[in-house]
């Protein structure tokens, strides 16, 4: 078995990920601030080493490299690398000593895709910064593979689901209130015509591509899997799928994304919204499913399902009356 290093393995990706490298007797090393617990309590944690180091500040005073490398990894998952001065300097110190490593990256590096399902191979229009800084990281990252051998792959999440999470609403945003308002039956105002879609994909499904990518390494080193469901919801189905279960006959209005955009709380709100939804991400999952036997085990509206039953049960969102 290897020694895996799991950096930021207290999120959401981690909380699945984490006690099943331990269940199959990895050692396993948790890199996280030590600020957050997982979400979903697992005994396989009692065995998983824990190292408290704030990234952000080691990395300004140049220790971080050498805390991962003096943890003497054989495989290093990084799941919070943001830009390519965070990736550089821990692959550099890296080189020679690991089997493999894994990079976190976003279907965002996509932006705008020309044809849909979106598949690894679609160029890469990314906008905003956290898309256009996860593809630079990408470029780099891949050619060191391709040219000096790195052992890296690259996975790219989509909206990530579970319980513990709120999912990115039928209105492109994180707000639980969105479900309270549609659990009472209330009218929603969805942006344009409602075709804009959202890929999700459950926290557990993310870490099943994770270990299938590693016990595949000679397939999957130098490569990018999407890390998503199988299938992407547009706005208006999505919302009619959760009135309905919620008991409800569909409440829907629509609205010009520019007047939209004006009736949302606040315009930090609406921009968030917009990064979603202006995307209108579909990704294809074959190339997973074809090199490293990848199946979600949720679909997307799954899911959302399980992070909005759990947070009906936790107070987070109202119990829908017809759910008794």
């Amino acid at each position: 078995m290897s020694r895996i290093i799991v950096i930021g393995g207290t999120g959401h990706i981690g909380t699945y990920l984490v006690p099943a490298l331990v269940d199959q007797g990895h050692d396993v090393v948790s890199v996280s601030r030590g600020l957050a617990k997982s979400y979903i309590h697992n005994t396989a944690w009692d065995r998983v080493e824990q190292v408290a180091v704030d990234r952000q500040a080691e990395e300004k005073a140049g220790t971080f490299v050498n805390r991962i490398v003096d943890l003497k990894p054989d495989i290093v998952i990084d799941l919070i690398s943001f830009n390519l001065a965070s990736t550089r300097p821990l692959v550099e110190a890296l080189r020679g000593k690991i089997e493999h490593f894994l990079h976190c990256s976003t279907l965002w590096v996509y932006g705008h895709t020309a044809a849909v399902p979106a598949g690894e191979d679609e160029p890469l229009n990314p906008f905003g910064e956290y898309g256009i800084d996860k593809a630079e990281i990408e470029k780099w990252l891949m050619h060191e593979a391709r040219t000096t051998g790195f052992p890296a792959t690259i996975f790219r999440p989509g909206q990530i689901v579970g319980e513990g999470w709120t999912p990115i609403t039928p209105l492109a945003n994180d707000k639980a209130a969105v479900f309270s308002k549609m659990a009472r039956g209330e009218e929603i105002v969805l942006p344009n015509l409602g075709l804009e879609t959202v890929n999700h994909v459950h926290a557990a499904d993310i870490s099943q591509l994770i270990q299938r990518a590693m016990t595949n390494r000679s397939v999957a080193i130098g490569e990018t899997f999407n890390a998503v469901s199988d299938t992407a919801l547009n706005l208006r189905g999505y919302a009619e799928t959760i009135f309905t279960w919620f008991g409800f006959e569909p409440k829907i209005a629509y609205a010009p994304y520019e007047e939209w955009m004006k009736l949302q709380p606040t315009p930090e709100e609406a921009h968030h919204s917009w990064e979603h939804f202006a995307r209108s991400s579909c990704l294809s999952i074959e190339k997973a499913r074809q090199k490293l036997g990848y199946e979600p085990a949720y679909s997307s509206i799954a899911g959302v399902k399980e992070s909005i039953a759990w947070l009906i049960e936790n107070g987070r969102v109202e119990k829908p009356e017809a759910w008794g």
